[in-house]
């Protein structure tokens, strides 16, 4: 049996290793390079037991388990750790906290810390890039193929039910399985089958080198900007960069990742807002100012399963701020629903059938 895996990003490598890992041919088509967008760019926070009372408790779980395993069954150094994450906010001038010193002494005077809602149990993070490069070099050493290209169209049978493999800028590879994990651009593939939408929700981000300077404390701090409560996510990493993260917004999703670019007016805004939290977040320790697009549904939820109305097509996309949490569980059960037709994971929350899927006429591809 043999796989075409659309995207290069953590849920396509993540897929492709548990597939390789259980002897099926993997094909993975990327259209730019592996981690070339939100797989590269996003905060790599993890958490086991944040989503409990939702449809995603079963998958966060599984999948904060896994990250714990895989360092010892792939080779690489990802900066996984364990760490604490805390909750609070940012006093402003006018409140008479904003002197007081923080309960986190790498901390500025009035970044007021309220409690710790992560434990070294529960909560770790890993580098997103490095970890998701590491898991596809798994899957190339297991003998996975990585092949550089646009996925173009689905060949499909006589009956145009069942698919036989994808057209690569005129090529055809031929396969008995196609999955589309294309992020935000799964969109895309509406054209060709039928999905529902999949929205880009933009989070701009600046990465600094704070060396040892910055302990494993997860920051989620309520911050006030321009007379508006702003939610600023700050994720120290175990290669002793620092990533800081606020002010995601809609703007249009370009065709090609990368040309993925931040809007300047948040970055300055970001980097005001940093450099108040800690004098450790200076300018010239800026490492990266950017941005990625996170792949969002309409529910909220994930779209991970068979794709309706077809035979051999699978979908996994749309985990908004979760994605590199729940990779593994992910890449693990849609190798078992395409091995074994079976999962160890209830995904019915999260078929794609749920959705209306979006009218192909409303792309805009050019």
């Amino acid at each position: 049996m043999r796989v075409v895996i659309c995207g290069g990003g953590v849920i396509g490598a993540c897929t492709a290793w548990f597939l390789r890992r259980g002897g099926i041919d993997v094909i993975v088509v990327e259209r730019t390079e592996v981690a070339a967008a939100a797989s590269g760019k996003a905060g790599g926070f993890l958490a086991g037991d944040w989503c409990a009372g939702t449809p995603l408790d079963a998958l966060a779980r599984r999948s904060f388990a896994l990250h714990g395993q895989l360092p010892e069954q792939i080779a690489g150094d990802w900066g996984y750790r364990a760490m604490s994450a805390y909750s609070g906010f940012v006093a402003a001038d006018s409140d008479p906290r904003r002197d007081s010193p923080s309960a986190l002494g790498w901390l500025s005077d009035g970044v007021i810390i309220a409690q710790r809602i992560g434990t070294p149990k529960t909560t770790a993070i890993v580098h997103p890039g490095k970890f998701t490069s590491a898991t596809m070099n798994g899957a190339l050493a297991l003998g996975a193929e990585l092949r550089l290209g646009r996925v173009t169209g689905i060949v499909r049978d006589a009956d145009e039910i069942a698919a036989k493999g994808v057209e690569v800028e005129g090529s055809v590879i031929e396969a008995d399985a196609v999955v589309i994990a294309m992020g935000p651009w799964s969109l895309l593939a509406a054209q060709w089958m039928s999905l529902p939408a999949v929205y880009g929700q933009r989070s701009p981000s600046i990465v600094y080198d704070t060396g040892a300077d910055v302990p494993a404390d997860a920051l989620f701090l309520e911050h006030e900007d321009g007379g508006n409560a702003v939610s600023i996510e700050v994720f120290p990493r175990a290669d002793g960069s620092t990533h800081i993260t606020a002010l995601s917004d809609v703007a249009p999703l370009p065709l090609d990742p990368a040309a993925v670019t931040p809007d300047q007016d948040a970055i300055a805004r970001l980097q005001a807002m940093s450099e108040r939290l800690s004098p450790l977040f200076r300018p010239e320790k800026i490492i990266a100012r950017q941005a990625c697009f996170r792949p969002v549904t309409q529910d909220g939820l994930p779209l991970i399963g068979k794709v309706p109305q077809s035979e051999g097509l699978y979908v996994a996309t749309g985990h908004n701020v979760w994605g590199i949490l729940n990779a593994p569980a992910t890449g693990e059960a849609l190798a078992q629903l395409i091995a074994e037709g079976t999962t160890q994971i209830d995904l019915s929350p999260f078929d794609p059938a749920r959705l209306g899927p979006l009218d192909p006429s409303l792309l805009q591809t050019h």
